[in-house]
């Protein structure tokens, strides 16, 4: 059988035919189940489970009691804060079968969901965006957005480097990063990055 190429506690399950990246760790008690496809570099922490039919992709975080229900796609890069939740049925009942009713839930590169948020399922979060703890997140969010509160709203924009930038919600308007130098510009309720040269 050949070397593991990613750290795997003793603690924790790895089920047969689970493909995970190079450099990937596994904490205690994390269950990965077999159709699960991880990246390159991935952090699983403390009894975090992963589903057969999850995707995520490199250099993703995902922190202590985190589960990745069926359904659920993280891009490159996306930060799971501790004891935040996933679902995948919109209506659950324990007496109802509705395996064939699961909806997507997508988040996108670089975004950050934080501790104890909650993300009904059926919602793609964008690029860089950035949930606030405990927040209940039940629309698509755009990229960059800072997001708060049950349901949550957005009250601002966060740059890549995950600062807060100076920005109405929306409008015509620019901001700097001051720790990138990265240029984000605001065309109505849409904001996108210019490389700093």
């Amino acid at each position: 059988m050949s070397e593991l190429n990613y750290t795997v506690h003793p603690s924790a399950i790895v089920d047969a035919g689970a493909q995970i990246g190079a450099g990937s760790r596994i904490w205690h008690f994390v269950h990965i189940c077999s159709g699960a496809v991880i990246g390159k570099g991935c952090s699983f922490g403390q009894n975090v489970f992963v589903g057969n039919q999850v995707i995520i992709g490199d250099n993703c975080k995902v922190q202590n009691n985190v589960s990745v229900y069926d359904n659920v796609t993280l891009e490159e890069g996306v930060f799971c804060g501790p004891s935040m939740v996933f679902t995948n049925v919109y209506n659950p009942r324990s007496l109802i079968e509705r395996k064939s009713e699961y909806r997507d839930t997508l988040v996108k590169k670089g975004a950050t969901l934080g501790a104890n948020c909650t993300i009904v399922c059926g919602s793609t979060i964008g690029r860089y965006a950035f949930i606030g703890a405990g927040a209940v997140v039940n629309k698509d969010v755009p990229d960059y957005a800072l997001m708060v509160g049950v349901p949550a709203r957005q009250i601002g924009w966060m740059s890549e480097y995950g600062e807060q930038l100076d920005l109405p919600l929306e409008g015509e308007a620019t901001s700097i990063c001051i720790h990138s130098g990265d240029q984000y510009q605001l065309n109505g309720k849409f904001l996108t990055k210019t490389v700093a040269q």
